[in-house]
């Protein structure tokens, strides 16, 4: 078994991986939203989420997962296997597209840009409930 084929396989189980990902938590959310999940992170006096809201945001961390992988196994074939202009230039256009969604659904999940800081209420009471469990 040569280097190139051990990377196939690997890159083959990576994009898998993601896809199951994204598979499991569609269907592990689903119950997880109907029994009332609701983010540990709500800003003070904000409602609970409906079913519905507290559904997208958990599909929406399965599937923020599950790009991640895919980028990983593009990266993995396309670097370690066929490194060419034109394989390089095909995944820098996947990784920009995959980037932008990973962005637009980290907007929807948590109502900022991955870049903008938390408010100092979220970041007190994520601290507390970290140091609290640990």
């Amino acid at each position: 078994m040569d280097f190139q084929h051990i990377i196939e396989t690997v890159g083959r189980f990576m994009d898998f991986a993601g896809v199951a990902v994204m598979v499991i938590g569609a269907v592990v959310s689903i119950p997880m939203a109907v029994r009332g999940f609701q983010p540990k992170r709500l800003p003070e006096g904000a409602e609970p989420l409906s079913v519905y809201r507290s559904y997208r945001q958990l599909l929406g961390r399965s599937i923020l997962l599950g790009l991640e992988l895919l980028v990983a196994a593009d990266i993995i074939r396309t670097v370690a296997v066929t490194p060419t202009f034109e394989s390089v230039g095909v995944l820098a256009i996947i990784v920009l597209i995959r980037t932008f969604l990973s962005f637009s659904l980290e907007l929807e999940i948590t109502g900022r840009w991955p870049w903008q800081k938390q408010p100092a209420g979220e970041a007190a009471s994520a601290g507390s409930a970290s140091s609290a469990a640990g």
